[in-house]
């Protein structure tokens, strides 16, 4: 179950409360997030959707500890990201925030094996106890037979799930998709979501996906629209969405 309206879910994994972001341009305030309140529960597939500027990938962003809110607070998991150092941010990052965006962000010179195997690089992790991380997380997205492959050998679609098994091979606490079929056709995107789709069924992933794709949209158990900032649900929200 996921809610909008700041009344606390019982099994809450995140938790956004009065969340405001405001950028300067020149003179000017433009506010990019108003007053968002929103609870996550474990394992829930989440689609937001709304117009370009609408403040989509800005929540990402600030949700992935990539950028800081101008007001209000950030919990996830028990921990409240929204005042923490740097240095603690980044090791937050890297243990609890898988990220899939629409480019795969591959390194053109390594193999699918040694792309997935980056983020494990920073950890105490043996290299078997990497190698074995790194051919399950393949394994989840059907490419195992493709480890020793490099990006240019490798379809849109294959790229796509290479950069899925990077962003769950540490196993984080929550994954965050921007646009993920966006630069894909149309087979390759259902491939893509039946992965995302088997990673919050069986897996119990808690995923959060941007799109402009109304079918992507269709896989998530809920799907909430940013319009002007301001985060909205139902009937409403669709209709918001098209004025």
């Amino acid at each position: 179950m996921v809610r909008v309206d700041g009344r606390e879910l019982s099994n809450s994994l995140i938790q956004i409360r009065g969340l405001d972001k405001t950028y300067r341009r020149g003179g000017e305030e433009i506010h990019v997030l108003q007053g968002l309140n929103l609870d996550v529960g474990k394992g829930e597939f989440v689609a937001f959707m709304g117009p370009s500027g609408s403040g989509k990938t800005t929540l990402l962003n600030l949700l992935g500890g990539l950028d800081v809110p101008s007001r209000g607070k950030i919990v996830v998991d028990g921990d409240e990201i929204t005042h923490m150092s740097g240095n603690k941010l980044t090791e937050w990052r890297a243990r609890h925030v898988g990220f899939i965006f629409q480019m795969y962000n591959l390194i053109p010179v390594l193999t699918a094996f040694q792309n997935v195997e980056l983020p494990l690089l920073l950890t105490k992790l043996s290299k078997s106890e990497r190698r074995m991380h790194v051919e399950t997380a393949l394994g989840v997205v059907g490419l195992s037979d493709r480890m020793n492959h490099y990006p240019r050998q490798l379809s849109g679609g294959q790229e796509q799930r290479v950069a899925i098994a990077r962003a769950i091979v540490a196993d984080p606490t929550f994954l965050l998709c921007d646009e993920p079929t966006g630069d894909l056709d149309r087979k390759s995107a259902d491939d893509i979501l039946n992965i995302l789709t088997r990673l919050s069924t069986e897996y119990a992933k808690t995923i959060l996906m941007v799109t402009h794709d109304p079918m992507a949209a269709e896989r998530a158990q809920a799907t909430l629209h940013l319009n002007k900032g301001v985060l909205v649900e139902g009937v409403a929200a669709a209709a918001g969405s098209r004025s």
